[in-house]
C-alpha cells in the first residue's frame, strides 16, 4: 500500500504551474512579433496605424477613431504605450521616442473593463501576467487594485535606459478627481471619455510636453471629444479612422457576420469608425450603399454644378443625370478655402462649359470690391443660376433619392461622404450648421441645377483643357 501525501502532490503542481507560465511569459515577446518586421509589408498591411504613430511626432493630442476589431486597443494605444514604457522601440518606429523611463495613465469605462481590457493588453490577463504587450522580463513589480479582484493599481516597468517606468490604471467611473494629480508623459484613455475627463489629461501632460492617446469606437455620436477632433480640429489635434477595409485580418465572412449582428444606427461606427448619430442623422441611408466606383459617364447624359461659396470655404459638385433611371450620379467635386474668386472660377471652368446654380447668398456683395460675387462669377465665364435655398424641401428631395437608390456619388468625392456621414440635428431638432459646404452644393445641384442641365457639344468639349474635362466625362 503507498500513502499519498495529497498536499504535497498539490504544492509541486502549483509550482510547476507557476514556473511553466513564467517560461511561458517570457517566451512570448508580443511588443517584438506584433507588426512585419518588413517595411513595405508593414505599411501595406496597416498603413493607418504607421500614420497613427508617425503623428505622433508632431502631435500631442491624437485620436484612432476605430471600428470594432481593427486592434485599436492592442495594435494602436497598447503597442505604442509598451515601447515607450520599455523603451525597446523597434527599428522601424517612425514616431515619437523616449530616452528616459515613462510615466503613463492608461484607464477605460469601469474598473473591471480596464483590468479585462487595458491591463490585460499591455500585462497580460490574470491568470497569466507577462505574456501581454510588455514582456513579462520587463516587468518589475505590480500593486493591485482595491475593491477590484484581479486589477491592478500600477505596474512598475524595467526602462532600456536603466531606470524604471510606471503606468498607473484608473476608471471613468471614478470620477475627474481620480485623473486629477501628478504630471504625466502619457495619458491613454481607451474608450471614448467624457470631456471632463479628457481635459484632465490634457492638463497632465502640458508640463511634461507629454501625449495623450485616445482609442475609441464612436458610439457616443457627436460628442464633444469627437467633434473636437472632426469639426473643430484648429490644426493641434491628430486623428485617423480606422474601418475594417483598412486592415487585412478581417474576412469578408467575418463582415458580413459582425454587420449582421448590430443594429443598423450602430453599423457605421462599429465598422467604418463614424460617429453613431442615431436619432440626429439627417440623412440615414447608409454610406456604403450611396457609394459608386467611378465610370465612365455616357454622352448624352446631361451635367450640371452647385457651389456654395464662402471665405472658408468654396465648394462645388458636379453631377451627370440618367433621366432613363432618373438617377443622379455625383462625379467630381472641388473643395478649397481661402482663396480669391479668380481662383476657384478658373478650377470650375477647367472642368468643362457646365452649367451651374449658386448659393443664393452670392447674389450679396463681395468683400473684396463690393460687387456681387454671382455678377463677378458670371463675368469671369461661369454660366450660373440662383438656387432654391429652401432647406427642408432640398433635404426631403435628396432623402427620397437617397432611399430610392436614385443619388450615388462616386467614392473620389471624400469631402461630401465626409459631411454626408456628419450631417445632423441637435437636440432641439436644429441643423447643426458645421462642414456642410459639398452638402449645400449638392443641395442646391438637385433643386435649381437639375432644372438647366445638359450635355456639352463637342466644340465646347473641345475648347476646355483636356487633362481636366477627363474628370468628368471620363475620358
Amino acid at each position: 500500500t503507498v500513502t499519498i501525501d495529497t498536499e504535497t502532490v498539490l504544492r509541486k503542481l502549483a509550482r510547476e504551474e507557476l514556473e511553466r507560465r513564467k517560461a511561458l511569459a517570457l517566451s512570448r515577446r508580443k511588443i517584438d512579433t506584433f507588426y512585419p518586421d518588413e517595411g513595405p509589408l508593414r505599411r501595406a498591411l496597416y498603413p493607418k496605424h504607421m500614420q497613427f504613430f508617425e503623428a505622433g511626432l508632431h502631435f500631442r493630442q491624437r485620436a484612432a477613431i476605430a471600428a470594432n476589431r481593427v486592434g485599436k486597443t492592442e495594435g494602436l494605444g497598447g503597442y505604442e504605450v509598451a515601447v515607450h514604457l520599455t523603451g525597446q522601440y523597434p527599428a522601424w518606429w517612425p514616431g515619437r521616442k523616449w530616452a528616459r523611463p515613462v510615466d503613463c495613465l492608461a484607464g477605460g469605462d469601469t474598473g473591471t473593463t480596464t483590468r479585462d481590457i487595458i491591463a490585460a493588453k499591455l500585462l497580460g490577463p490574470v491568470e497569466a501576467r507577462g505574456t501581454g504587450m510588455i514582456p513579462g522580463d520587463a516587468i518589475v513589480d505590480m500593486r493591485p487594485a482595491s475593491g477590484i479582484p484581479g486589477g491592478v493599481d500600477y505596474a512598475v516597468i524595467r526602462h532600456a535606459s536603466g531606470g524604471a517606468s510606471k503606468v498607473q490604471f484608473r476608471s471613468y467611473d471614478q470620477g475627474r478627481v481620480a485623473w486629477q494629480g501628478t504630471e504625466r508623459d502619457i495619458v491613454w484613455p481607451d474608450e471614448e471619455p467624457p470631456q471632463d475627463i479628457y481635459v484632465e489629461a490634457i492638463t497632465r501632460t502640458l508640463t511634461t510636453k507629454g501625449m495623450v492617446i485616445a482609442t475609441f469606437t464612436p458610439l457616443k455620436g457627436m460628442s464633444e471629444v469627437v467633434s473636437d477632433y472632426l469639426l473643430r480640429n484648429n490644426g493641434t489635434r491628430y486623428c485617423v479612422q480606422i474601418g475594417w477595409d483598412d486592415v487585412p485580418h478581417i474576412s469578408d465572412k467575418d463582415k458580413a457576420e459582425m454587420l449582421a449582428e448590430f443594429p443598423e444606427h450602430e453599423r457605421a461606427a462599429r465598422a467604418r469608425g463614424e460617429p453613431m448619430l442615431g436619432s440626429g442623422a439627417i440623412y440615414r441611408t447608409p454610406k456604403d450603399r450611396v457609394m459608386v466606383d467611378p465610370f465612365r459617364i455616357p454622352d448624352h447624359w446631361p451635367r450640371a454644378y452647385g457651389m456654395d461659396v464662402g471665405w472658408n470655404r468654396t465648394a462645388c459638385v458636379w453631377g451627370a443625370w440618367d433621366r432613363d433611371s432618373d438617377t443622379v450620379y455625383i462625379i467630381d467635386e472641388y473643395y478649397v478655402g481661402q482663396m480669391p474668386p479668380q481662383v476657384h472660377s478658373d478650377a470650375i471652368l477647367a472642368r468643362g462649359p457646365f452649367v451651374g446654380a449658386i448659393d443664393p447668398a452670392s447674389q450679396g456683395s463681395n468683400q473684396f470690391d463690393g460687387r456681387k460675387l454671382m455678377d463677378e462669377y458670371q463675368r469671369m465665364g461661369l454660366e450660373l443660376y440662383p438656387a432654391d435655398n429652401a432647406v427642408e424641401a432640398g433635404i426631403m428631395a435628396m432623402t427620397r433619392r437617397l432611399e430610392s437608390g436614385r443619388l450615388r456619388i462616386f467614392s473620389t468625392c471624400q469631402n461630401l461622404l465626409r459631411e454626408y456621414g456628419l450631417y445632423r440635428r441637435d437636440m432641439n431638432g436644429k441643423i447643426v450648421k458645421e462642414n456642410d459646404h459639398a452638402l449645400d452644393a449638392l443641395r442646391y445641384l438637385l433643386m435649381t441645377g437639375l432644372k438647366h442641365a445638359r450635355y456639352a457639344t463637342e466644340e465646347e468639349m473641345y475648347k476646355a483643357p483636356r487633362r481636366l474635362i477627363s474628370k468628368v466625362t471620363g475620358y
